[in-house]
């Protein structure tokens, strides 16, 4: 299947190299310094059951079902049929990465079973009795979309692929991701393995405020050492991270069932989106059309800044009795250009901590509302330490002070 999907990606690749030539930067600090290019889309081809409105601002636009987002508030800046239920094929992935990170460590050591020895279709080679960080699994599982490690992560964070994918469903909900329905983690066809651009749009900008999806979403290449490959290096399927400015995500897919689907993102002036085409016959064309779209019509508005003393706590037994809480990172949202965004924050905190606290501690958050609805969110940080002292402390330093001023 693997080669199959090559073939066809290659494809699609020459196709769309006669209507825009692409210089690939080779690091990830080249390409954060690439100029903006101009892409011209290819003509739509004749597309059997696609319509597209005469309203639609995207007429070269492939994807039968397509969006763009603004992570922080999840406001939708582009759509075309996003609540058509479709196949999402890999693009399942990003879920499997989700509840791995809420449920395991990434320093975990996951022992491969049986099960995932040979699962069909896109493969890491994992054969059973490998030993292999749960961090650097996750990152090969998105990276080289590797079915076998999907087995091998629910089996390591659940004990059996049907207990992970309950776990799947349990978090699609509470996401608000209610027209998604899973039956396996890795996105081979099934009738009631179902989702639609908006829901997996959702999934994705839930990623991005947990710790370390961003970081493993968005790597180029790696290198480790349980690679079967004699170069032991993987290369990201994703394309995006070449081919756009601040593209730092998420994922590719494809079946015959699902045709050519990818999550894109991208990160530029501190605003997230999120970009999905679903069934698209040029997805990089699509996706790259869609970051544009909702890049040229919003803006920067900023909530919070990456280290800014947002409020305080108060301490019990400490040497302090009160401690400063910073921002973990800037909280920024896009508004659409000439509107105001109805955002609120709040912030999300204890009534009280109890020392010892390390700086750099996670105590809080501030959350980001967007009509009502809770979005995105940033941590808010211990600013220092604040060593242990408690009653008896004071009571001990108040004697000796009192003995010594006896004599």
């Amino acid at each position: 299947m693997r080669q199959s999907i090559a073939c066809k990606a290659v494809t699609v690749f020459m196709l769309g190299a006669a209507s825009f030539m692409i210089n690939l930067p080779q690091s990830p600090s080249a390409f954060a310094e690439v100029q903006d290019k101009v892409y011209v889309q290819p003509e739509r081809p004749d597309i059997p059951g696609l319509v597209v409105s005469p309203t639609d601002p995207l007429q070269k636009l492939t994807a039968r079902s397509a969006i763009v987002i603004d992570a922080a508030t999840g406001q939708v800046l582009y759509e075309r049929d996003i609540n058509a239920r479709r196949y999402p094929a890999s693009t399942t992935k990003m879920m499997t990465l989700i509840v791995a990170l809420e449920h395991g460590k990434l320093d975990d050591i996951v022992t491969v079973g049986k099960n995932a020895e040979g699962v069909e279709g896109s493969t890491l080679w994992l054969v059973q009795g490998d030993k292999i960080p749960l961090g650097e699994l996750l990152a090969g599982m998105m990276m080289h979309s590797g079915n076998d490690a999907t087995v091998a992560v629910a089996e390591h964070i659940a004990g059996s692929v049907p207990a992970f994918v309950e776990m799947m469903n349990e978090k699609a909900t509470e996401i608000g991701a209610y027209n998604t329905h899973f039956v396996n983690p890795n996105g081979l066809p099934d009738e009631k393995h179902y989702t639609t651009a908006f829901d997996l749009a959702k999934i994705a900008a839930y990623g991005y405020s947990l710790p370390h999806f961003e970081e493993i979403v968005s790597t180029q290449e790696t290198i480790y050492d349980w690679v079967k490959d004699p170069a032991k290096k993987l290369r990201n399927e994703n394309q995006m991270l070449w081919l756009y400015r601040g593209a730092n995500g998420v994922k590719t897919g494809y079946t015959e069932a699902a045709g050519r689907c990818l999550v894109s993102a991208a990160r530029r002036d501190g605003m997230q989106l999120v970009a999905v085409v679903l069934d698209s016959y040029y997805m990089w064309n699509d996706s790259i059309a869609l970051l544009d779209y909702g890049f040229h019509n919003v803006q920067p508005r900023t909530l919070v800044k990456k280290g800014e003393v947002v409020t305080k706590v108060d301490v019990v037994d400490g040497r302090h009795g009160e401690l400063e809480l910073i921002a973990a990172e800037s909280l920024v949202v896009a508004e659409k250009n000439g509107e105001s965004t109805k955002v609120e924050k709040k912030v999300e905190m204890p009534q009280n901590v109890t020392a010892p606290i390390k700086k750099g501690d996670v105590i809080g958050k501030v959350v980001c509302y967007y009509d009502g609805k809770c979005q995105g969110s940033i941590n808010l940080l211990a600013a220092q330490d604040v060593e242990y002292y408690s009653f008896w402390d004071n009571l001990l330093n108040y004697l000796r002070d009192f003995w010594k001023g006896l004599f």
